[in-house]
């Protein structure tokens, strides 16, 4: 963990140094060709969304074409290792999410690169928590009801589902447990679609879950929400208190999104991409169109978005190592 921390803040502090080097001037052509955004997940999902958004509006910005390429498997291991790889001169940029950041360098027993030495960060561009459901069948309203019913059920089957091991909404699950002290059992599925179905069926006890295709639901009255695992209350749904509200300290499980480049990237590229994803994000109808799909922008600093993946680092690894979760390539 200490390396995790040293190499990444050695990165980003490089970064005034070189600018005031004259390295910006050297890059001012920057981009003279095609840019290549590479995502780790499949088209249509929330990464390859947030990519295609970012990019379209980069493409007019720089005038030169930022082409979405999807490279999914292994938990976005395998385009991580493609970028992380990549000739470092800013046109090979990774969309990655904080999974394989700061939660796969545990989950996977070997991995072919090093995320904290081979990419250096850009900007944390979005993020969404997941949200905490019940079925109407459960007879509980807030988070302490239901760690309270879970307690008074144990040896029963209570379960708690996530779209795969590993997922964010696993490890929230896991965290829960752990923190709760309550016995549930996770039930992985492929994706979030089965869960849902399973969910409005009355065959699951709780689910953290994605919270775009489950607000509609919640305002439907088909499934009950009790908490948020941002660190503060989410602008889609304000009324709901955050896990921390709900007494349990420190409890932060979110989806975020960013962009990554190359170890070695000239920091004066670094600082071009970041200022003008920044300008991206700050438009009003990327704002909206984040908004739609459940996403909050956050368009932070290289120095900033390392902070944020370093904080995760720890947190996950513990829930990791004690509930001894693994995933293979």
């Amino acid at each position: 963990m200490k390396i995790i921390i040293k190499i990444t803040a050695a990165l980003v502090a490089a970064l005034p140094i070189f600018l005031k080097a004259g390295g910006a001037g050297a890059q001012s052509g920057y981009p003279d060709r095609a840019v290549r955004m590479v995502v780790g997940y499949p088209p249509a999902g929330p990464v390859d969304i947030i990519a295609r958004v970012m990019s379209d509006k980069l493409t007019e910005t720089w005038s030169q074409p930022v082409v979405v390429e999807n490279i999914s498997g292994a938990g976005g291991n395998i385009a991580g290792d493609r970028v992380a790889k990549a000739t470092p001169d800013g046109y090979t940029l990774l969309v990655a999410t904080n999974a394989q950041l700061a939660v796969n360098p545990s989950l996977y027993g070997k991995m072919t690169y090093d995320p904290a030495k081979d990419l250096m960060p850009i900007s944390q561009a979005v993020y969404s928590p997941n949200i905490l459901v019940v079925p109407n069948d459960v007879p509980v309203k807030n988070v302490q009801e239901l760690v309270t019913y879970a307690r008074s059920h144990t040896g029963e089957k209570l379960t708690f589902a996530s779209a795969g091991v590993g997922t964010t909404q696993h490890l929230a699950g896991e965290l829960f447990k752990a923190m709760a002290h309550i016995d549930i059992q996770h039930v992985p599925y492929r994706g979030a679609a089965p869960v849902i179905t399973d969910l409005l069926g009355g065959r699951l006890t709780m689910y953290f879950g994605a919270i775009s295709p489950l607000i509609p639901l919640v305002r439907e009255g088909k499934v009950r929400a009790l908490a948020v695992t941002s660190a503060k209350r989410f602008g889609a749904s304000p009324d709901l208190p955050t896990m921390i509200e709900a007494g349990f300290p420190g409890f932060v499980s979110i989806l975020s999104i960013g962009l990554m480049a190359p170890a070695g990237t000239s920091p004066a590229i670094i600082e071009k991409i970041h200022q003008d994803t920044v300008k991206v994000l700050a438009m009003p109808d990327v704002r909206k169109k984040l908004s739609d799909i459940g996403m909050e922008v956050i368009g932070n600093s290289p120095a900033e978005f390392a902070t944020a993946i370093n904080a995760e680092t720890p947190q996950w690894e513990k829930v990791i190592k004690d509930a001894a979760i693994k995933a293979s390539n």
